[in-house]
């Protein structure tokens, strides 16, 4: 199973354009053409599985179009996207921000869905989807230290009791490093599908590890690539998976 996780900032590029005429004026430019480039780079990696972080779901900057409803229709997955937002919040009442989603495109059916939602924070979108063979789940973590470990606390509280083996991926914006997430790592069982720490952002030159894939034992993690494409602020990371009885400690 080839897994991808890419945030790719809701195609609106990088670099100095991104901030002409105004800093960050590029989140309020069209994304179309970056959309398209960001479809290409997905179908030349030919994933299984697609986690998006950074989703326009259908602001003027997309066209009034959902960005992952597009790549899914364009490259032949199914799809399940939704707000970062809770519907009560006060972003679900700002233009634009109302449409920022993170989403999961399959190339198997998808068996099932659910959205949980942290109580601390103000990304707290939790999707969680079903698979034939595994449960994915796909987070952006609060920028706040605080924030992350009650997060982090919640997930570990969700992830408890599944019966299938488990991939929790996202931007976790762990700002101080892997070593954030060694108590988490610890109390779940899970591994990190990266273990010798590749960054992952700035895109033009990584130095901080904020994008992680995590999985549960049943899973081993046979390859990690974080490619040099500069579409994002993120560069993506791509895994492979098979199964495995084989546990963390027996590698």
């Amino acid at each position: 199973m080839r897994f991808l996780l890419y945030n790719i900032r809701y195609a609106t590029g990088r670099g100095a354009n991104f901030h002409l005429p105004l800093p960050y004026a590029g989140f309020f430019k069209s994304t179309a053409a970056k959309l398209g480039q960001i479809s290409t780079f997905i179908r030349s990696v030919d994933p299984d599985i697609v986690a998006l972080v950074e989703v326009d779901s259908g602001s003027y900057r997309s066209g009034w179009s959902c960005q992952a409803a597009y790549l899914a229709r364009d490259l032949g997955y199914s799809h399940v996207v939704e707000s970062k937002y809770r519907n009560a919040s006060l972003a679900q009442r700002v233009p634009v921000l109302n449409k920022q989603s993170n989403a999961l495109l399959s190339r198997t059916p998808i068996i099932s869905h659910r959205f949980h939602y942290f109580s601390e924070g103000i990304k707290r979108l939790v999707i969680e989807v079903e698979l034939e063979d595994a449960v994915i789940f796909i987070v952006h973590l609060s920028l706040k230290y605080r924030h992350r470990h009650q997060q982090l606390e919640y997930l570990h509280r969700l992830l408890m009791g599944r019966k299938k083996p488990v991939i929790l991926a996202g931007d976790f914006n762990t700002f101080g490093g892997n070593r954030e997430l060694d108590l988490f790592l610890a109390a779940t069982g899970l591994c990190d599908a990266n273990p010798e720490a590749r960054p992952s952002y700035p895109s033009h030159a990584p130095h901080r590890q904020l994008d992680f894939i995590l999985h549960s034992q049943e899973l081993e993690a046979v390859n990690c690539q974080v490619p040099d494409i500069q579409l994002s602020d993120h560069v993506p990371m791509i895994v492979e998976f098979r199964s495995t009885v084989e546990t963390c400690a027996e590698k």
